[in-house]
């Protein structure tokens, strides 16, 4: 199925998935940055934003993979292999379409599926949940509670090391995301398990905010022993979604590690800890 997407900008195609609960926006403040020297691709995977939630097979992680890698062939143009980043559930579906060698490269951002074991796992499932009750605490007083920074920093903080940077209409938006996401409540059954890598050549970058509540550092430590290739690295004072938190960081390293073989990539900022 095609779907909901936006292309802008010229050069090597680079798609660009969200994490689970948000939408393809999530990457507006990195477009800038990117569009002069990439194609970019932002999607709204399925059951997010405008992309319409299937009926679904017992195989969920699965299907979900398949759609994105179908996605990403239809939108590449012909002898051309994609390039590819995600966050969070983006990041586990970017690694696993290199894992099966779909794509050129990954670079993923805090991404899914290094969860240290199921308590981990369910941790993180249980916070989306938690922050789902609090916002439909607030019931129709949601939009006006949400315009007082009081309150829209604190419900942000989750996902952000810098809410402040989170406008009034994105946070409203992100927000009723969250309330009306079907596969939260399938989290706890997900098997983010990677594909066995097929293709070893392919480039694999990770980047992991410092200040994640939602996915901790702590479980970049597991990245190599799945992707013994991966360039990793550590973002000082980012949180789980740093694309706002410090969207010219995050553009240099989404453009490095989409560089053409041969090419010069461009300078890292001296903040980023390899």
């Amino acid at each position: 199925m095609t779907l909901a997407h936006d292309i802008s900008g010229s050069g090597p195609t680079l798609v660009l998935v969200h994490g689970i609960v948000h939408r393809r926006q999530a990457w507006d403040a990195v477009l800038e940055y990117l569009t002069p020297y990439r194609r970019v691709v932002t999607v709204d995977l399925p059951g997010h934003g405008e992309s319409p939630l299937p009926e679904l097979e017992p195989d969920v992680m699965g299907q979900l993979l398949d759609d994105v890698a179908e996605f990403v062939a239809e939108v590449t143009p012909a002898g051309e292999r994609a390039h590819i980043a995600g966050n969070s559930l983006g990041g586990w579906i970017a690694l696993s379409l290199a894992a099966r060698g779909d794509v050129e490269s990954v670079t993923a951002l805090s991404p899914a599926g290094f969860f240290v074991n199921q308590l981990d796992q369910a941790r993180a499932i249980n916070t989306f949940r938690v922050l789902r009750s609090a916002a439909r605490l607030m019931g129709r007083s949601l939009p006006e509670a949400l315009r007082y920074k009081m309150i829209r920093y604190p419900a942000m903080a989750a996902f952000f090391a810098h809410p402040s940077h989170i406008g009034y209409e994105t946070a409203l938006a992100d927000t009723r995301s969250l309330m009306s996401n079907e596969l939260v409540d399938l989290g706890l059954n997900l098997e983010l398990v990677f594909p066995p890598i097929v293709d070893p050549t392919v480039r694999v970058t990770v980047a992991w905010g410092r200040r994640d509540l939602i996915l901790p550092v702590y479980e970049a430590a597991r990245v190599k022993s799945q992707f013994p290739q991966a360039k990793t690295m550590v973002l000082p004072g980012l949180g789980h979604v740093p694309m706002t938190d410090a969207p010219e960081l995050i553009s240099s390293i989404l453009l490095a590690g989409s560089e053409p073989i041969g090419a010069r990539a461009p300078e890292l900022s001296n903040d980023v800890l390899a």
